[in-house]
């Protein structure tokens, strides 16, 4: 035998090989970005990854209801192409509050399903059939072999996979700390409004996002303004940064007409 034959594989060649053990594909995804640059900086790639399976769960109360976290899926999933695969396990998805966020009912597919093994089924068929934008579905269990079928399924077709964690009861919100193979994972939690306009009024609505796992990349927190009508997030306005009305016009009749008068010049 020659020296070529004993020479030891280098770490490139073993970080591969472990890699297609785990399941994972050394093709570089492509990314989704949030467009906030302290949420991409901290994502590989600058962006969500396309072509893999994401978890988000509500913090809170919210993870009973899921009402933010559903709104920030929809979010995300309103900025993919194509048709969007939504599954439930009961029906209580509010089409108008995904169309706030830029996700029509017109793309969307909704199916309902009776149980997280059916969802699950559901999930993976869906991930594999490669023609979707998103495949998003509620689930409460999320073993780690699910979750490499997911992710496996997710990587052949290049479509994005958002597992909504969503539970009956507070108590089982505990199994959301169970190692998986998601490439992400989010909590969100509802914040205060900030006002929007110096009027009476209500603002838009501000989310804390906790990026709890990121493969390849980092942990963080981030307070940002709900997304809009697009399905983009923004940063957090401080109040003393917003425009302010001028004196002149606060005791008048027209003061909220004159104040957006100035804030479109």
């Amino acid at each position: 035998m020659t020296a070529e034959t004993h020479k030891k594989p280098g770490l490139g060649t073993l970080r591969a090989a472990i890699s297609r053990l785990e399941g994972h594909s050394d093709r570089r995804r492509t990314v989704l970005p949030f467009g906030v640059r302290e949420i991409d900086a901290r994502l590989p790639g600058g962006g969500l990854a396309l072509g893999a399976l994401h978890e988000v769960a509500g913090g809170g109360n919210d993870a009973l209801h899921s009402a933010a976290a559903g709104q920030f899926c929809a979010g995300i999933a309103a900025r993919t192409r194509g048709k969007v695969l939504w599954i439930v396990t009961r029906q209580d998805v509010f089409a108008p509050s995904l169309k706030q966020v830029g996700l029509s009912a017109r793309r969307t597919i909704f199916v309902e399903a009776s149980s997280d093994v059916d969802v699950l089924a559901c999930f993976e068929e869906g991930l594999r059939h490669g023609g979707l934008g998103a495949v998003v579905a509620e689930v409460a269990r999320l073993s780690m072999t699910a979750s490499r079928r997911l992710q496996l399924a997710a990587e052949t077709s290049g479509s994005l996979g958002i597992a909504i964690r969503r539970w009956r009861r507070q108590t089982d919100a505990a199994d959301f700390g169970q190692p998986t193979a998601s490439v992400t994972r989010w909590r969100v939690s509802v914040l205060p409004s900030l006002p929007s306009l110096p009027v009476p009024g209500v603002g838009r609505p501000r989310w804390l996002l906790e990026l709890i796992r990121a493969r390849a990349g980092e942990c963080a927190d981030f307070e940002v303004e709900a997304c809009d009508a697009k399905g983009r997030l923004a940063p957090c306005i401080p109040v003393a940064g917003r425009l302010a009305l001028p004196a002149a016009l606060a005791d008048g009749p027209d003061q909220e007409a004159a104040w957006t008068r100035r804030a479109r010049a």
